[in-house]
């Protein structure tokens, strides 16, 4: 029998084991987010059985950004010891020469995919991640809060901080001192990136680079956005929102301590767990516009499957990826991890429907959701967003006006632009 190791040294620990030519040891990176190992773990186990397969899971951080520059890493260094990624929906553009293209190991699945979804994960034809399921936030709502003193979920982001600030300030004067009106993800981060392109784009600021590569962030629009959203900062949020990626704020917003929170669907589904303190009392609704007129606007996300083509196991590989992708399996996360199926058929599917009746109310949010620039500032996306979100935390931060930080960002992007994206 033909033996080969393949040992593996991530996050401290080794693994190491045998892999016989009939049996792979494959190992798949996934991020840390809610109960998405635990889940891992649970299909995993089914997968092994099915298969005869060995799989390492590789915990990651929960901060796309950290894990996107781990990923990095390991693909420029030509790693083996990973063959399967969790990827980002922004990530296709600027990691589809280290993966495998599924084009043709799909075609008998990838019809059920929502098209778009589909298009996002391929690059020059090439289909690089299967998608796995998709995302999009919402505002998530006190319910009975909002209902003690007459309230309607807000419209505006301007109706938003009025409403909380109302509610905030009686429940405090009533004793509940440690009551804030609104949590989000402002730590300088991918997140902010996202919470900032809902505020501008849906106060018509713009998309930060537009599809034909133009810069449009430096406008009055945008700034008057960012700047509504500084005022949140340390009266209706606490002062530490600054540091809150999407963990931070579901533990606040869990423990019953504030009244609105910007969060993905997977929250859903833990905040009405038996460990939850707002366990139904809360609802959930299409982020606020940024003024009268104006659409709102909800940041596409989503996270999907690769291959490696560095992987020695890529049959195996792909084995692994349409098994995680799979309508069982996508039903499991829905009804689970109230995660957003990409199968169409199963928003139409009853044990969904009746685990997580939300579901498809959400489905006009994300199929309206608005993209990141990856696909127009391509490999330099990582780089764009990461101005994008330094310049918005210094703004948050008091470190400048909105107007100013925008101006320099576009000076910082027409740089880095040069010739072109």
């Amino acid at each position: 029998m033909n033996i080969s190791m393949k040992t593996l040294f991530l996050c401290g620990s080794v693994f190491s084991a045998a892999v016989s030519a009939q049996a792979a040891e494959l190992s798949i990176a996934a991020n840390s987010t809610g109960k998405n190992i635990a889940f891992f773990r649970e299909r995993i186990a089914a997968f092994e059985k099915e298969t005869g397969h060995k799989v390492n899971l590789v915990t990651m951080p929960s901060s796309s950004s950290e894990q996107f520059s781990q990923y990095r890493l390991w693909l420029a260094a030509g790693n083996k010891d990973v063959d399967v990624y969790q990827t980002d929906v922004i990530w296709a553009p600027q990691l589809a020469d280290q993966f495998v293209d599924l084009t043709a190991a799909t075609k008998d699945v990838i019809g059920d995919h929502f098209p778009s979804i589909v298009a996002s994960q391929t690059v020059d034809g090439k289909l690089v991640a299967m998608p796995m399921f998709t995302d999009a936030p919402a505002l998530f709502y006190r319910k009975d809060l909002l209902e003690k003193y007459g309230k309607q979920p807000p419209k505006t982001w301007k109706e938003l901080g009025e409403t909380a600030k109302e509610i905030q300030d009686k429940e405090r004067e009533a004793g509940q001192k440690d009551l804030w009106g609104f949590v989000f993800q402002g730590s300088a981060y991918e997140g902010l990136t996202c919470n900032a392109l809902e505020w501008i784009a849906s106060a018509g600021g713009g998309h930060i680079v537009e599809t034909n590569g133009d810069i449009s962030v430096n406008n009055e629009k945008a700034a008057a956005a960012i700047e509504t959203a500084k005022g949140w900062v340390g009266t209706i949020a606490p002062q530490g929102v600054l540091a809150y990626k999407e963990e931070e704020a579901r533990g606040v917003w869990q423990t019953g301590n504030s009244i609105f929170m910007r969060n993905w669907p997977y929250a859903y589904a833990l905040g009405n767990g038996d460990d939850s303190a707002i366990k139904g009392k809360f609802g959930v609704t299409p982020l606020p516009a940024g003024a009268e007129g104006e659409a709102p606007a909800s940041t596409l996300g989503g996270w999907n499957l690769a291959v490696s083509k560095y992987s020695d196991d890529q049959e195996a590989a792909i084995q692994l990826v349409k098994f995680l992708a799979s309508k069982d399996t996508q039903k499991m996360r829905a009804i689970q991890l109230s995660n957003m199926p990409t199968i169409a058929s199963l928003y139409d599917d009853k044990d969904v429907a009746a685990a997580q009746p939300f579901m498809p109310t959400w489905k006009p949010i994300f199929q309206t959701a608005v993209p990141r620039p990856s696909a127009s500032a391509k490999v330099k996306y990582n780089e764009v967003s990461a101005k994008f979100w330094g310049a918005v935390h210094n703004t948050l931060s008091g470190n400048g006006t909105a107007a100013e930080n925008l101006e320099l960002l576009e000076v910082e992007l027409t740089d880095l632009k040069g010739n072109g994206w």
